[in-house]
């Protein structure tokens, strides 16, 4: 059972690895960024796999599963790996319930994505609720760059002005930062920007 489960695991993670390297070129397409120089921050990629599991609760009204945060990496996979719900994302400072479609992936914008253009794209803050009667089962696959990569805006993507809204940051320092404490919403990402 135990080599089945790795083999498995293993052939699951190459698969989202391929599909998170083709979100890559897509995005680099639409924002105008060079797909190489894209593709070159991304070579030899890290990616760490979280298998969650959420028993049912009673008194779920009184309980989270994960606590509102955005994700520290630049994309993340998730599979609902049943129907129940639980993922919610604030927007406009409201929580949406994320429905499971049977198969679907669940790609999140993480902080290094935003941070890398100039935040054209934005990471998603997020959350899991429990589910009173029934377990949940997710998946995530989470992906950066390699430790020693610079974080910053690509140039293609800096204002005429010239204005870069995050500072510089080698991906090893920013994975510092965002696990040094409690999920706890933006803060990480927030302390990256610029004010001028």
């Amino acid at each position: 059972m135990h080599t089945y489960y790795r083999n498995t695991l293993d052939t699951y993670t190459s698969m989202v690895a391929r599909v998170v390297d083709c979100l890559y070129g897509l995005m680099a397409k639409d924002l105008g960024v060079n797909t190489q120089d894209m593709l070159n921050i991304f070579s030899g990629q890290l990616q760490s796999i979280r298998i969650n599991y959420y028993p049912p609760c009673k008194q779920a009204n009184k309980v989270l599963g994960l606590s509102p945060h955005s994700d520290g990496d630049a994309l993340t996979v998730l599979l609902q790996a049943n129907d129940v719900h639980g993922l919610q994302i604030r927007k406009n400072n409201k929580w949406f319930l994320i429905k499971p479609k049977a198969g679907a992936l669940i790609i999140n914008i993480g902080d290094m994505m935003e941070i890398m253009t100039n935040g054209r794209y934005k990471s998603i803050e997020h959350r899991a609720i429990i589910n009173m009667e029934e377990e949940r089962l997710s998946i995530a696959a989470f992906h950066s760059p390699r430790l020693d990569v610079v974080l910053r805006p690509f140039p293609e993507l800096v204002n005429s002005d010239g204005r870069e809204f995050y500072k510089a940051i080698t991906n090893k320092e920013y994975l510092r930062k965002c696990f040094s404490g409690q999920l706890n919403g933006k803060n990480a990402l927030e302390s990256m920007k610029l004010r001028k």
